[in-house]
């Protein structure tokens, strides 16, 4: 077993930053953490923050990045936009993209992503030979890059929600949607948990999965992570009053699906009893900011929502940005905007959403942490680029960007040396993935 030391002039350690710190790695394990001063062979940075985790990821939105975002009209417009880039993809260049999405994140400092995956079946709706084609394209892709994944298979039944109910599929919804819960079941009961890769469940809305089988989703799931887009839109929870009388997180609620295995995405637009319901059941919340303001989603109540007892982690979902430092910093300037007052959150809790609580969300509860029997994930970050030279080193993720990472390891294995991915070039990777979708 290969034994690494990391000398860190500091690190990000539970009890906060932390002054010449030195991390024992066998395997894909943290074995020590103590303070200490540097010795021949360790490896030496300047700052080392424990891995970060995406919550909410879908990669083939990469796509969309520059040629959406002059359009007027909102996040229905952009939806219409976003199925024109799912009708073209099939399991070999769904590969080739998530694969460049995935080493781009890594480049970024991103170590572990929860990947929202309901591209499941052909064009046409019609399952392919392998009816986890496409699920196991992301998870190929996950492992080339060398990011540890948790595939959040979803469940997709119905082409939305209007006052009379639950619509019928439009034609590229097809590819989203299993025939009914039992189907969805069996098809995601033949895929598996690896050393790198885990499998949970998302139902991917209130609007797209009617309340029956919303009933059914928690016993299905088990021990598993359960993900749902809930209440992006104004117009989700108008739906859901007309049809069941209740908001979709009171609907969620009532179909035994809220827990501390349960992540809401979004929550923009929570009442006080939604919030309420989520900190009472301990239940994590994916805030995504640089794609709620690209969609003109609206600012989510995050702070209200920590004090009640939700945990916040954080996701790139559409990647019109991909970069933990500007996600992080969404958070707090979002709520310094709606508020009127700087620091809603601490240093610390900016950590827990990037890194633990992160990581918990996607279910590697083992992860986002530098401590003894952690899941050997981290990043290194500089303090003496342009942006980031005279920052203190507990206030790095108010100064730092992607640009900013220069190692990372995952798994015991460092993927990212001097900023250069084992892979190679993000940007070429996904010039040639782009090629294959023939796009301009």
């Amino acid at each position: 077993m290969t034994t690494t030391t990391i000398w860190a002039r500091h690190a990000q350690l539970p009890i906060g930053m932390t002054a010449k710190v030195r991390i024992t790695i066998a395997g894909d394990r943290i074995r020590a953490v103590e303070r200490a001063e540097p010795e021949p062979g360790d490896i030496r940075f300047a700052v080392v923050l424990p891995g970060i985790a995406n919550g909410h990821s879908h990669a083939f939105h990469r796509a969309l990045r520059g040629r959406v975002q002059d359009t007027r009209g909102n996040f229905w417009t952009w939806r219409d936009q976003m199925y024109g880039i799912a009708r073209t993809l099939t399991p070999e260049s769904y590969f080739a993209l998530a694969h460049g999405v995935f080493v781009e994140m890594v480049c970024s400092g991103f170590t572990a992503v929860g990947e929202f995956h309901y591209l499941h079946h052909g064009e046409d709706g019609q399952s392919y030979d392998n009816p986890n084609a496409m699920g196991e394209a992301v998870i190929a892709a996950a492992q080339a890059a060398g990011i540890r994944l948790t595939l959040l298979d979803t469940l997709y039944l119905s082409g939305g929600l209007a006052g009379a109910g639950h619509l019928p599929l439009d034609p590229v919804q097809r590819r989203f949607a299993d025939r009914d819960i039992a189907a969805w079941a069996r098809r995601v009961g033949d895929l598996h948990d690896t050393a790198t890769c885990r499998i949970g469940m998302a139902a991917h809305s209130v609007r797209a999965v009617p309340r029956e089988s919303l009933l059914q989703l928690a016993s299905v799931a088990g021990h598993r992570v359960i993900h749902a887009h809930v209440s992006e839109q104004p117009a989700e929870n108008a739906a859901s009053g007309l049809v069941y009388g209740m908001s979709p997180t009171q609907l969620l609620d009532v179909s035994g699906l809220l827990s501390d295995r349960f992540t809401a995405v979004h929550a923009t637009h929570v009442s006080a009893d939604d919030i309420a319901r989520l900190g009472q059941a301990r239940s994590f919340v994916c805030m995504c900011p640089t794609t709620e303001g690209d969609l003109a989603d609206g600012i989510g109540p995050a702070r209200a929502m920590a004090d009640a007892g939700a945990r916040i982690s954080l996701g790139s979902d559409q990647h019109a940005v991909i970069d933990p430092f500007v996600e992080v910093r969404g958070l707090e300037m979002h709520e310094r905007l709606n508020s009127g007052e700087r620091g809603r959150f601490s240093l610390d809790e900016l950590s827990l959403a990037m890194s633990r609580d992160g990581y918990a969300c996607i279910g590697w509860p083992e992860g986002g942490q530098l401590r003894v029997g952690a899941l050997a994930d981290l990043v290194a970050v500089r303090r003496d680029s342009a942006r980031t030279v005279g920052t203190r080193a507990a206030q790095i993720v108010y100064s730092a960007n992607a640009g900013d990472v220069s190692d990372v390891m995952v798994g015991g294995e460092f993927v990212v040396r001097a900023g250069v991915h084992r892979s190679g070039d993000p940007g070429a990777l996904l010039s040639k993935a782009f090629t294959r979708l023939r796009m301009d």
